[in-house]
C-alpha cells in the first residue's frame, strides 16, 4: 500500500466519523469542549449501596455455592460409584462450578473491598483538608492580630 492511498484511507475514516460517536462527553452545539458534567451522578449513598449488595452476595453466595457444591460432589460420587457416566460428568460440572464460583466470591470481594478502601481513602482526604484549612485560618488570624485589623 502507498503511503498516498494510507492517508488518503485515514482522511475518509476520519470524515466519516459523526459526533455521536463521541465517548465521556456531551456534544456542544457551541464548539467547545462539551459540558464539565455529564447526566451521570453517583454520590456516596450510591457507592454505599453497591459495596454493600457486592459484600452480601459474597456472605451469601459462599453460603448457597458451598451447598451446591457439596451436593453435587456427592451425587457425582454416587453416581460414578454405581458405573453411571452421567458421574463423570457432573463430576466435571462440580469442577467447573467451583472454579467460576471462585471467580465471582474474587469479584465481589475485590468490588467491596475497593469501595471500602476508597471511602476511608476520601475520609482521611477530607480530614487532612480540613486541618490543613484550619491551620491557614488560624495563621491568617495571628497574622491579621499582629497588623493590628
Amino acid at each position: 500500500m502507498a503511503w498516498q492511498e494510507w492517508e488518503q484511507l485515514k482522511a475518509q475514516a476520519a470524515d466519516r466519523q459523526s459526533p455521536q460517536m463521541r465517548l465521556n462527553q456531551l456534544a456542544d452545539p457551541g464548539g467547545g469542549g462539551g459540558s464539565p458534567q455529564g447526566d451521570l451522578v453517583v454520590g456516596h449513598k450510591d457507592l454505599e449501596a453497591v459495596g454493600t449488595a457486592a459484600h452480601d452476595l459474597f456472605n451469601d453466595f459462599t453460603t448457597y455455592s458451598g451447598h451446591a457444591r457439596v451436593a453435587s460432589e456427592a451425587a457425582a460420587g454416587g453416581l460414578k460409584g454405581e458405573g453411571f457416566a452421567l458421574g463423570a460428568a457432573l463430576e466435571h460440572v462440580a469442577e467447573r462450578w467451583t472454579e467460576q464460583s471462585k471467580s465471582l466470591l474474587d469479584a465481589c470481594a475485590h468490588i467491596s473491598n475497593h469501595l471500602r478502601y476508597t471511602k476511608n481513602q476520601h475520609d482521611a482526604d477530607d480530614s487532612y483538608i480540613a486541618g490543613a484549612v484550619s491551620s491557614i485560618a488560624t495563621l491568617d488570624k495571628g497574622f491579621d492580630d499582629r497588623k493590628g485589623h
